[in-house]
């Protein structure tokens, strides 16, 4: 069991990342790629990353168990503001941290057991040991993750929505009520079932909470109680596969005339399936209809909120409404990608 503990200064602090983590979805999709659970959410993605993986995955086999713990240097805050950001803060961790926490790693594994050899030069903080580390890592994404980066943003900020909605409906404590159902808040207490009994203690630092599209299941937080507290938690992918919505679909030639324009426009900002009728001025079965060919066209992500539901645009939609200008540029920052 996992237990986050708040205090009033905490619930003050409560926070939402701006967008998809790269170095989370890195590692946490890396489980995905061996887990053979998922089939239909991530089969399809697991097998065209493997197709594009060159070796990348040997090394961060030897790091990342299939389940357990993983070194938390793997996953620093840094890489919210972006995929090199967040490498160049990993390159620059300091030899005692890189030692101890792969020793963990490696007790983990077998109580008994020493560092391994192969983790000498990185435990010493070897520059060509941690630059192969950061050129894999690097490598990784480009193969795994970029080709569905926009999709993997999309996801992310419809839960976004969803959480932001509920901050402003009822303030922080109504923001981890709504929290997926692997999270249960227990004022002041933050549950969640975990591998092992962690309790985590905020002493006024806050929480930020961080979506994941790869997380699965369980919940994910920092190892070392010291670092500033995250806690990653899965996105909903609902029944069909989590990339279900990629491609455009024929029903994307459906989207003429001024009120499905007015529609895809009344959900820029998000909204429910009352407020869209009401912004676009047609009736709740309307509304409805429309939201659902705006979904199968693949411009608009759709999610529960208690007894509603939220619709979000996708970056295919927001490209629409901008008048086709792409929403994949090459690199990444902290809301996505970003011109160079």
């Amino acid at each position: 069991m996992l237990r986050i503990h708040f205090h009033a200064d905490d619930l003050a602090r409560v926070r939402m990342a701006a967008g998809p983590d790269p170095l989370w979805e890195s590692i946490l999709s890396f489980h995905r790629l061996r887990d053979r659970r998922g089939a239909l959410h991530f089969g399809e993605w697991r097998s065209e990353a493997r197709a594009r993986l060159k070796g990348e995955a040997r090394l961060l086999g030897q790091l990342v168990p299939p389940r357990g713990y993983f070194p938390d240097f793997l996953t620093p805050a840094e890489a919210r503001d972006g995929l090199e950001t967040g490498l160049e803060a990993l390159r620059e961790t300091p030899a005692a941290r890189l030692r101890t926490e792969l020793a963990l790693a490696a007790a983990q594994r077998s109580p008994r057991r020493t560092l391994p050899n192969r983790f000498l030069a990185l435990a010493d903080g070897r520059s060509d040991a941690v630059g192969r580390l950061v050129d894999t890592l690097r490598a990784y994404f480009r193969a795994a993750l970029e080709p569905y980066w926009p999709h993997v943003r999309a996801r992310v900020e419809a839960d976004r929505a969803v959480r932001g909605r509920a901050l402003l409906d009822g303030g922080a404590a109504e923001l981890l009520d709504s929290l997926p159902p692997v999270l249960r808040w227990r004022a002041p207490v933050l549950e969640a079932d975990y591998p092992v009994d962690r309790e985590l203690h905020l002493g006024g630092r806050g929480l930020l909470l961080q979506p994941s599209f790869f997380c699965r299941g369980a919940p994910v937080v920092l190892r070392d109680p010291a670092l500033p507290p995250v806690l990653v938690y899965p996105v909903q992918h609902g029944s069909e596969s989590a990339f279900a919505d990629d491609a455009v679909s024929p029903s994307l030639g459906r989207l003429v005339g001024h009120t499905r324009s007015a529609v895809l426009q009344a959900i820029r900002h998000g909204c429910t399936t009352s407020e869209l009728a009401r912004r676009a001025g047609v009736s709740l079965a309307s509304a409805s209809q429309h939201a659902a060919v705006l979904r199968e066209a693949g411009l608009v992500v759709t999610l529960r909120h208690g007894n509603a539901v939220l619709h979000t645009l996708t970056p295919l939609g927001a490209a629409l409404l901008r008048g086709g200008a792409s929403p994949e540029p090459r690199s990444y920052a902290r809301n996505g990608p970003v011109t160079s």
